[in-house]
């Protein structure tokens, strides 16, 4: 059986999108928590993600645990070396943490699994 045309272009256009997410993995806990997930067509959009679901994450944690986020967030040179990573093929990762629990934030361009 063969996938019909707009099934094979669907396909053909989802692998030319960059790929983010974030999840929290709380301690002692076996599951992640889907924070979202978003498809773009651009690092640069991919980036914008990553810096709203930062700020998302920052805005609920305490002051000392937001810090990391928060520099991150304003943090020009690093924002070009992730649009630098995701230009070139290669996934970016940002993690922050508090007392309980891990958050990662991850984009990664066309053609790379997580």
């Amino acid at each position: 059986m063969t996938a019909a045309p707009d099934e094979r272009l669907a396909a053909a256009a989802d692998s030319t999108l960059y790929c983010c997410w974030a999840a929290a993995y709380p301690a002692y806990e076996t599951r992640s928590i889907p924070l979202g997930a978003h498809n773009t067509a651009s690092p640069r959009l991919a980036l914008r993600w990553l810096r709203e679901q930062t700020r998302n994450v920052t805005d609920q944690l305490d002051a000392a645990y937001a810090q990391p986020g928060r520099h991150w967030l304003t943090d020009e040179p690093e924002h070009e070396r992730a649009l630098a990573y995701l230009t070139e093929g290669t996934a970016y990762q940002l993690t922050l943490h508090d007392e309980n629990t891990r958050y990662v934030l991850v984009a990664y361009p066309p053609g790379v699994t997580s």
